[in-house]
């Protein structure tokens, strides 16, 4: 499909995730330069800019450009700061590039992240259900504990 084509938002959307795809093809196939082409062709729609420059990231990685690699990723967390694989790859590239203070504080706020914004958020209905269960399960075995820690309090004071 010529990307003059590409009229309306679902289109380019679609074009976009198609990019994505045939760009980490190439890069496991070490094809870099076409990769980068095609991200770059696929940054123009405006369309998941940051995973684009997450994957270009990625490419300038593995093609050891890390000063790309290092931008790709900065730009990547100015659309996304939230985007853990983002920031922990930049931490990756800094350790890489021997700046080790940076790459210390950029792992550390990777990880901080991560913690805070786990990947999978939401639960299906039997997810949640086993997740219940687990809960009183626990509940119920730190109140049996406490009760028991009661009483013994009460037989040693008597």
């Amino acid at each position: 499909m010529s990307t003059d084509e590409l009229k309306t938002h679902d289109e380019q959307a679609a074009f976009v995730e198609e990019s994505l795809v045939k760009a980490e093809a190439l890069r496991k196939k070490k094809e870099f330069g076409e990769a980068i082409s095609i991200l770059v062709e696929a940054l123009r729609y405006g369309i998941e800019k940051a995973k684009i420059y997450y994957r270009l990231g990625n490419v300038y990685v593995d093609g050891d450009d890390l000063a790309r690699a290092e931008y790709a990723y900065n730009r990547a967390l100015e659309m996304d700061p939230n985007y853990v694989n983002a920031m922990h790859n930049l931490a990756v590239v800094y350790r890489r590039q021997k700046k080790m203070s940076l790459y210390v504080k950029t792992y550390k706020k990777s990880q901080r992240l991560a913690i805070k914004k786990p990947h999978k958020t939401s639960f299906n209905a039997e997810e949640k259900k086993r997740l219940r269960g687990l809960s009183g399960k626990v509940f119920l075995w730190l109140l049996s504990g406490l009760a028991l820690i009661v009483l013994v309090v009460w037989l040693v004071t008597r």
